[in-house]
């Protein structure tokens, strides 16, 4: 038989979410349930590839830009994949997912929920002092020194102690970048790893503004945290 290399069309998929209770309430418990729709048939997708060891990644993030959460929804008999959470605040959330049906290509898809009350506005300022989390602490220098839009740069961290460090999720680290006003999310892992605890990440930051940075490290088998605010200037 003459093999044929064949590579998948570029197609997006739908995210459709649905919400238990209707009514959302800060500090309740929320069950959220994923359906992913195949465009061309319109049918429910029920396989999946796993991608840095889950089947999807989901990424849930405040208005206020205090709170962030990396989780893995459940994928269930009947297709759909189940999530429970609590809120801590009020007001909107922006959610990333990030999924690989089989016989396509990965998808990212965004969608935003609604908790009743409202939250502080996000104040946000530049922010890229070291970050103490778990049982480590990440600088992180940007490379060129002005980040611009539209540009790749490149942000090193560097994480004390290096000693201990492991992959967590299949790789060296994950990030999500979210823009100030929760327009713009980037899910990214390391371009490069050095030793003595050297991480590189490369991102093409789209817009101009302040962007929320939270990544993450393994070291001892704890997933440490860090966060930094990172100013981005136009072209």
């Amino acid at each position: 038989m003459k093999l044929a290399l064949r590579v998948p069309d570029r197609v997006e998929f739908a995210l459709e979410v649905s919400q238990t209770p209707d009514l959302l309430r800060p500090q309740s418990p929320i069950t959220l349930t994923f359906r992913v729709i195949d465009p061309r048939s319109g049918e429910l997708v029920k396989h999946f590839e796993i991608v840095h060891e889950k089947l999807m990644h989901l990424f849930l993030v405040s208005e206020n830009l205090e709170f962030f959460l990396h989780d893995h929804p459940v994928l269930q008999a009947d297709g759909t994949f189940i999530l429970t959470v609590r809120l801590p605040f009020g007001g909107m959330y922006r959610m990333l997912a990030d999924y690989f049906p089989s016989q396509s290509v990965p998808q990212l898809s965004v969608d935003t929920l609604f908790v009743s009350g409202a939250a502080e506005p996000a104040h946000l300022s530049a922010s890229v002092a070291p970050c103490k989390s778990a049982n480590l602490t990440a600088s992180l220098q940007t490379e060129p020194a002005d980040v611009v839009a539209g540009l790749e740069s490149r942000l090193l961290f560097t994480l004390d102690p290096a000693e201990g460090l492991e992959p967590y999720l299949g790789a060296w680290g994950h990030m999500l970048a979210v823009s100030e006003d929760l327009v713009d999310l980037l899910h990214l892992h390391p371009f490069l790893t050095q030793g003595e605890g050297g991480v590189q990440f490369n991102v093409i930051f789209p817009r101009p503004g302040l962007y929320r940075i939270w990544t993450q490290f393994q070291r001892k088998s704890v997933v440490n945290t860090v966060v930094f605010t990172v100013p981005v200037k136009s072209l």
